[in-house]
C-alpha cells in the first residue's frame, strides 16, 4: 500500500537514526529547512494557547457583572492580545525566512519566495477505523491492525517530506490512499469520529474538522509548497538548475489551481480562493523569472534586436509581479500576507522595468542605424516596444536621427536609475529584506551601470528638455503556465462507505441437473442475477442482486466473472458453501452532524483541537499482506556576450561570465 520502507542499514542520502523511515521522509535531518519547521510548530502550540485564553476571557467578561472583575479582564485580555500579536509578527518572521530556502551555491540570483507547509496534528485512525469495518463490512477490524498502522506512519511521514520528488511521491501516495479512504469509510450520511487539525501557514490559526476534504486540501497545499521549495532550492545558474525551477513553480501553481476549483469550502484562510489566486499569481511570477534568467545565463548580445527582445522580456517579468503586487495589498489578503512578500513582490516590479528601460537605452544609443541595415525590421522592432511611440514620432524618423535616439535613450536611462532608486528604498523599508545582502548587491549593481551608462552619454553643453520615456510594451516568447497534475484515479463505489450491507451470509450451493440456478454479472464483485426462485441456492436464502464475496475459502471480492466461475465450475454434489451480501437501504441513516471548523473567531473553532497530544505513537512493522485499503489499487509501485544582468559581483557593465558549479549532495535536500 505505501511507500517501500528502509531499514537503517540501508544506503540513503541523508543521516538515518535508528528505526525506519520512509522513502521521501527523513525526520532526523538537522537542516535549516527542519529547524524552521520545528519552530513553526512550536508556535502555533504557542498561538492556540493565547486563543484559548483569549476565548476564555472574553467568555468571563460575557458572563460576569462584578466591575473589578470585568477590569482585571479587560487587563489580562490586553496583555493576551499583545502576546497574540508578537506571536504572528513570530510567524511571520518565519515566512520571511527565504534564505534557508535558497540553494547554497547561488550567489549573484535575487532570492525567491517559498511556501511553508502546513502543521498538523497526529491522528489516530485505529479505533475508529476498525469499529467502521465490524460494523460496515462484518469483518473483524483487527486483521487489518497492519494496514491501519501503515497508513498511520504514511500520514506521519507526510509531516516532514523531503524536499526532492520522493517528498512529493510520499504526499501524492497519501493523497491517493486519502480518496479511497473517504470512499469506504466516510459516509456523507454519518461522522465516524476521526478529526483533522490542520494549522493555518500564515496566522497559525488551528482548524479542526472531521470532514476529510480538509485532509485533502491541506495535503495538496503542502504539495505545492513543496513544489515551491523545489523550485527555490534548483541552482539558477545553470540551464539544467533553471529548468527544473520553472517546473516545479508551474506545477505549484497547477496544484494551488487543482485545489483552488476542487475545494471550494475550506476554513482555512491560507486556502481561501483569493489567497489561492494570489498565490498563483506568485507562483506564475516566479517561473516567469527563472524563465527570463534562462534567456540570459548564456549572455546578452550587445545588438540592437537582441536588446530590445531582452527588454520586452524583462517588462513581462515586471508586469508579472506587478499583477502579484496588486492582488497582495488588496483586503483581506493584505492583512495576513507578510510584509516581506508584499515589499519583494514591489521590488522585483521596480527592478526588472528598470532593466526593461536600460537595455531599450542601449538598443538605442549604442547602435545608430547604418546603410547596411535592415530599415524595415528595425522599424518594425521599435514599433512593438511601445504601445504608442515617444511624441508621436514615427519609428523611422527616430532610427534615423541620431540626436533624437540619444534624448530617447537617456530619458530611458532616467527611468531605469529612478526605477532601481526606488527598489533600494523599498528594500530599505522592509528589515527581513535588510538581511539580503546579496539583494541589495544586485540593485545597487544595476543602479550603478544605469548611472555609468547614463553619464558616458551626457553632454555639459546639452541643454535639452529632458522627456518622460514611455512605458515598454511587455513580451515573451515562452510564458509560465500552470501544469495541472493529472486527475487522480477514482476508487471503487461498489463497497463504500455511502452503502449499507447485511453481515455476510453462508449458503450451501448444489447443482441441480448441472445448473446453479442463476448467472453472474458485473466486473468486480460479481452480482447474483436472473434467479431462479425454486432452485436449492433459493430456497437457502440467496436473493436477486446479491454480490459474491466468498466462494469456500477464496475470498472474491475483487475477482470478476470468468475468475468466479472457474471457482465454481468443479462444484459436486455435496455442494460449496458460498457467502454473499446484501444492499441495504440507506434512506432511513440519521444525517450528519455539523462538523466545527473555525470560522475567524476562537469560540466558533471546536475544543477537540484544543486537547494536548504529545504522547509519541510508535508503530511497529511486521511482514506485509495484501492491504484491505489498497483495494481497487493496481500493482504499482554560449553565444558570444557582451551584456549581462546586473549581480552581486558587479564588474562593469559588460562580460560577466557565468560561473558554473558541480552537482554535489547537499544535505538541505533533506527535510
Amino acid at each position: 500500500m505505501t511507500d517501500t520502507l528502509i531499514p537503517n542499514g540501508c544506503k540513503t542520502n541523508g543521516p538515518v537514526e535508528s528505526g525506519y523511515f520512509k522513502k521521501g521522509c527523513n525526520p532526523f535531518a538537522q537542516t535549516g529547512r527542519s529547524k524552521l519547521q520545528n519552530k513553526r510548530a512550536l508556535l502555533n502550540q504557542k498561538i492556540i494557547k493565547q486563543m484559548r485564553m483569549r476565548a476564555g476571557a472574553e467568555n468571563l467578561l460575557k458572563a460576569t457583572s462584578n466591575n473589578k472583575v470585568r477590569e482585571q479582564v479587560v487587563l489580562e485580555l490586553s496583555y493576551v492580545n499583545s502576546d497574540l500579536q508578537l506571536l504572528m509578527e513570530e510567524l511571520e518572521g518565519l515566512n520571511s525566512s527565504v534564505e534557508v530556502y535558497q540553494d547554497v551555491q547561488e550567489t549573484s540570483s535575487i532570492p525567491l519566495i517559498p511556501l511553508g507547509l502546513k502543521e498538523t496534528k497526529d491522528v489516530d485512525f485505529s479505533v475508529a477505523l476498525k469499529d467502521f469495518i465490524l460494523e460496515h463490512y462484518s469483518e473483524d477490524g483487527s486483521n487489518f491492525q497492519d494496514e491501519i498502522d501503515d497508513l498511520m506512519d504514511l500520514r506521519q511521514a507526510c509531516r516532514t517530506p523531503s524536499r526532492n520528488p520522493s517528498g512529493i511521491d510520499l504526499l501524492a501516495n497519501y493523497f491517493s490512499q486519502l480518496g479511497f479512504l473517504e470512499t469506504r469509510f466516510f459516509s456523507p450520511t454519518r461522522q465516524i469520529g476521526i478529526f483533522f487539525t490542520w494549522y493555518d501557514s500564515f496566522t497559525g490559526v488551528p482548524v479542526c474538522q472531521q470532514n476529510i476534504s480538509l485532509e485533502k486540501a491541506s495535503i495538496l497545499f503542502n504539495m505545492a509548497a513543496l513544489y515551491s521549495q523545489i523550485g527555490t532550492r534548483a541552482n539558477r545558474q545553470t540551464q539544467a538548475g533553471l529548468e527544473d525551477a520553472i517546473t516545479a513553480f508551474q506545477k505549484s501553481a497547477g496544484v494551488l489551481h487543482y485545489l483552488k476549483e476542487t475545494f471550494t469550502h475550506t476554513p482555512s484562510y491560507d486556502m481561501s480562493p483569493a489567497m489561492l489566486s494570489m498565490l498563483i499569481r506568485l507562483m506564475l511570477a516566479q517561473a516567469q523569472e527563472c524563465l527570463f534568467e534562462q534567456i540570459t545565463l548564456p549572455g546578452i548580445r550587445n545588438e540592437f534586436f537582441s536588446l530590445l527582445r531582452i527588454a520586452q522580456e524583462a517588462a513581462k517579468v515586471g508586469e508579472t509581479y506587478s499583477e502579484v503586487h496588486q492582488s497582495m495589498i488588496q483586503t483581506p489578503i493584505k492583512n495576513n500576507v507578510p510584509f516581506f512578500w508584499t515589499t519583494m513582490s514591489e521590488l522585483k516590479t521596480n527592478h526588472y522595468n528598470s532593466l526593461a528601460h536600460y537595455f531599450v537605452s542601449t538598443a538605442l544609443l549604442d547602435h545608430q542605424l547604418t546603410p547596411s541595415d535592415d530599415e524595415d525590421k528595425q522599424e518594425k522592432a521599435l514599433s512593438q516596444v511601445y504601445d504608442a511611440m515617444p511624441e508621436g514620432r514615427s519609428p523611422l524618423d527616430i532610427l534615423k536621427d541620431k540626436a533624437e535616439r540619444r534624448r530617447i535613450g537617456k530619458a530611458h536611462l532616467q527611468r531605469s536609475i529612478m526605477g532601481h532608486e526606488e527598489a533600494i528604498r523599498t528594500h530599505s523599508r522592509c528589515r527581513h529584506l535588510q538581511k539580503l545582502d546579496i539583494l541589495s548587491d544586485i540593485l545597487q549593481a544595476g543602479l550603478k551601470r544605469s548611472i555609468t551608462k547614463f553619464e558616458q552619454n551626457d553632454k555639459e553643453d546639452e541643454f535639452t528638455d529632458y522627456m518622460l520615456a514611455p512605458d515598454i510594451l511587455s513580451k515573451t516568447e515562452k510564458k509560465a503556465e500552470m501544469e495541472i497534475p493529472a486527475a487522480t484515479k477514482g476508487p471503487l463505489s461498489v463497497f463504500s462507505a455511502k452503502q449499507r450491507w447485511s453481515a455476510p451470509r453462508t449458503i450451501r450451493l448444489r447443482l441441480q441437473d448441472r445448473d446453479l440456478g442463476f448467472t453472474l454479472k458485473g466486473d468486480a464483485p460479481v452480482q447474483i442475477q436472473s434467479l431462479d426462485p425454486l432452485c436449492p441456492a433459493a430456497a437457502k436464502g440467496l436473493k436477486e442482486g446479491d454480490y459474491l464475496v466468498a466462494v469456500g475459502d477464496t475470498e472474491c471480492k475483487w475477482l470478476g466473472v470468468s475468475d468466479v466461475m472457474k471457482l465454481l465450475k468443479d462444484v459436486d454434489e455435496e455442494g460449496v458453501d458460498i457467502r454473499v451480501v446484501s444492499m441495504l437501504d440507506s434512506s432511513s441513516q440519521p444525517m450528519p452532524t455539523k462538523s466545527a471548523t473555525y470560522g475567524g473567531l476562537p469560540k466558533t473553532y471546536s475544543m477537540i483541537c484544543l486537547a494536548h497530544d504529545e504522547d509519541d505513537k510508535k508503530s511497529h512493522k511486521v511482514a506485509k499482506k495484501p492491504s484491505f485499503l489498497s483495494w481497487g489499487l493496481k500493482n504499482k509501485q554560449k553565444s558570444g556576450s557582451t551584456l549581462s544582468l546586473p549581480s552581486a559581483d558587479y564588474n562593469g557593465p559588460w562580460n560577466r561570465p557565468c560561473p558554473t558549479y558541480r552537482n554535489s549532495y547537499n544535505e538541505s535536500a533533506l527535510y
